[in-house]
């Protein structure tokens, strides 16, 4: 059975691409119900009108604090019949206790290092190169009120030790992401992840 997600994107949708990329050759077995996106100007809500997906635009502008910008949200994805909410480039922290507890374990984000390395950073990858690692690379997990600390669903380690600049060191990992999102998010489609502490294993249906 196909999986219902939202993606949240704040900018270019390059992840977002590679879902709708992913689902349209049968590589994804999901349905994307809607792109949420706090930022009218991002890139993302062009990818999303060529492949014919709804846009919701949630500004924090519009709200008086963030509790009741992740309480639409929440709105959203109940109306849009939503299983799985996938952040690709978001750049807000979800914060609503609400909002986490409704879609618990099943709010899924990308980071582009091995975490717990360069956590809680926007500029992951500019932080790996600066410090000289030789192994970065990407890591999926499962959205909780800590930044950056949910249980982890996947690893993927990429070689910079060739990288002569944090753009360099940006285009090798996001090559990885896409194809890694897809393969992850298709995953739930297939079968359950079941969380222990800190520990996943995953079950096939």
């Amino acid at each position: 059975m196909k999986i219902s997600i939202a993606v949240l994107a704040s900018g270019r949708g390059s992840n977002f691409q590679a879902l709708i990329d992913g689902v349209a050759t049968g590589k994804v077995n999901a349905e994307i119900k809607v792109l949420i996106t706090d930022n009218p100007a991002a890139q993302a809500i062009e990818r999303a009108k060529k492949a014919g997906t709804p846009v919701e635009i949630v500004q924090s502008k519009d709200f008086t604090d963030r509790e009741s910008m992740d309480g639409r949200i929440l709105e959203l994805l109940r109306r849009y019949k939503v299983e799985l909410v996938v952040l690709a480039g978001y750049m807000k922290i979800i914060q609503s206790k609400k909002l986490l507890d409704a879609y618990k374990h099943k709010i899924i984000n990308i980071h582009p290092s091995l975490l717990p390395a360069f956590a809680g950073t926007t500029h992951a990858q500019k932080d790996a190169f600066e410090y000289g690692v030789k192994i970065s690379g990407l890591t999926i997990h499962f959205v909780t009120a800590d930044l950056d600390h949910g249980p982890i669903i996947y690893q993927e380690a990429v070689d910079i030790s060739d990288c002569t600049d944090e753009d360099e060191v940006m285009q090798k990992i996001l090559q990885r992401e896409h194809a890694a999102y897809k393969k992850v998010v298709d995953s739930f489609a297939k079968g359950r992840y079941i969380i222990d502490g800190r520990k996943t294993r995953y079950e096939k249906y």
